[in-house]
């Protein structure tokens, strides 16, 4: 009885070893490759699968697990990042400098990934450093500091066509440092201090060049304003003197109808108002001039010819 209780309890242990091996459950995203007898059989699909013991055999790969390789046999089909170690690179004017890349891929094909390349994590890092390395070859320092796009589109397109046979995708290459030599760093920043200090003069010169176009603008527009208030001034003084001129010989035309008037049409106007004006001058002259000079009119026929006209008009009266 003991012996058929030990026999039962050890059947009953290789039947659940058994029933184990031979349930195989696969997560999302992941999957499997299971070789009967050594040879490939079948790739698994997520969920529940059944293989034959001892006679079917998951097929183990590399990968990279926390930065080293590790052996698997579960393919993980999810887009993965490597990020490999700096390594030198030398640009085309002879500068080396320290590079290190993130690379996006994805398992597209299981089976070419595990039957077309023994280290698959190895073989994409070389691959990426020495892509890396003729890339950077062809470029200058400039433009590899400058130009990270390209070289990040170039090392894609060149990755992806050679990784393809190994069932891999690449999506995408980022460069995550590009670090010069310490030399070529301080050379770099005294250039772009020079660089600051040139744009900065350039916009001083700038800005004190349109500081003196202002002002010449203004001085212009000061000067033509001056020069049209002169010229409104002068035009208003002109009308001023004319409107002057026409009330003063509108008054003298007035003054003469009346003198006319007075004196009647017998004796001409005109000798009155010239006898005014000649007495009146002799007046002023005699007020400023010496009081022992004797003045004597230049004309005393005239002068008596004009006080006879005014002693007409006192007979008139």
């Amino acid at each position: 009885m003991e012996f058929l209780t030990v026999l039962f309890i050890v059947l009953l242990i290789l039947a659940a070893i058994i029933l184990k091996k031979t349930i195989v459950i696969i997560p999302q995203s992941e999957t499997k490759i299971v070789e009967r007898l050594g040879k490939y059989y079948q790739t698994l699909e997520p969920g529940i699968n059944f293989i034959i013991p001892f006679i079917d055999k998951a097929k183990d790969m590399v990968a990279m697990a926390r930065g080293r390789y590790v052996m698997t046999d579960r393919i993980d089909l999810r887009e993965q990042v490597y990020d490999f170690d700096r390594q030198n690179v030398i640009t085309k004017d002879n500068i080396q400098m320290e590079i290190n890349a993130l690379l996006y891929f994805q398992i597209v094909d299981p089976f070419k990934a595990v039957y077309e390349i023994s280290n698959l994590p190895n073989a994409i890092e070389k691959l990426t450093q020495t892509t890396l390395r003729n890339i950077i070859g062809e470029m200058e320092l400039d433009q590899t500091l400058t130009s990270r796009d390209t070289i990040n589109s170039k090392l894609r397109l060149v990755l992806d066509d050679a990784t393809n046979k190994w069932g891999i995708k690449v999506n995408r290459v980022e460069l995550q440092d590009i670090i010069p030599p310490a030399t070529v760093l301080q050379a770099m920043e005294k250039q772009m201090q020079a660089e600051r200090n040139k744009r900065a003069t350039i916009l001083t010169s700038e800005g004190e060049k349109q500081a003196v176009i202002l002002k010449s603008e203004a001085d212009k527009t000061a000067a033509i304003n001056r020069a049209e208030a002169t010229k409104q001034q002068e035009i208003l003084r002109a009308e001023g003197e004319a409107q002057a001129r026409i009330r003063k010989a509108e008054a003298e035309a007035i003054a003469i109808d009346k003198i006319t008037e007075a004196v009647g049409k017998s004796t001409n106007p005109a000798n009155y108002l010239l006898a005014q004006k000649y007495i009146q001058t002799l007046q002023d002259i005699a007020k400023g001039g010496d009081t022992k000079t004797v003045y004597l009119p230049y004309e005393a026929t005239n002068l008596m010819g004009s006080i006879g006209g005014i002693k007409d008009l006192f007979k008139a009266d």
